[in-house]
């Protein structure tokens, strides 16, 4: 019996890229994010959501293949790392699906190192290649730490 999981599928560029659907809690239009100052330039701001402050990556700038421009298919991903809910600003958000884990292939060597653990595989769907990511390999605990030190910058000048 094939096992299959449910993934949001996403493009950053041209390239589409998908997470399972159980580390995301919603998926919003882009909308105003307050800056912060002296952040790096992959961190956006942050963003008032159902009360919630949630600060913003611009995902396709911290993976280093250019910057994110705002269109009207341009994305925020509210997702879950480590209990924290962190915005993930992508391209677009194209699909919901169902993938068969049979069809995933592991990460090529080639392109696997200590600092490239993010990438769960490659999945075929049709005739399309999606790469899989592991969210909660996006940042690590320092990183974590820094974005949420931006939420109570944020709130102590509101």
């Amino acid at each position: 019996m094939n096992q299959t999981i449910k993934a949001i599928i996403f493009k950053i560029s041209e390239q589409k890229y998908g997470i399972n659907v159980k580390d995301i809690h919603s998926i919003e239009r882009e909308q105003k994010i307050t800056l912060i100052p002296q952040t790096p330039s992959h961190v956006k701001g942050v963003i008032h959501l159902r009360g919630l402050i949630i600060p913003v990556i611009d995902l396709k700038e911290w993976l280093a293949l250019g910057e994110t421009e705002s269109t009207q298919e341009t994305r925020i991903l509210i997702v879950s790392i480590d209990e924290r809910q962190i915005g993930i600003m992508v391209d677009e958000a194209t699909d919901v699906i169902d993938l068969d884990l049979s069809n995933m292939e592991s990460t090529p060597e080639v392109v696997q190192s200590n600092n490239n653990n993010i990438v769960k595989g490659i999945a075929k769907h049709h005739d399309t290649l999606i790469i899989m990511v592991k969210i909660a390999k996006l940042f690590d605990e320092k990183q974590l730490e820094y974005l949420d030190s931006l939420k109570n910058v944020e709130s102590s000048l509101t």
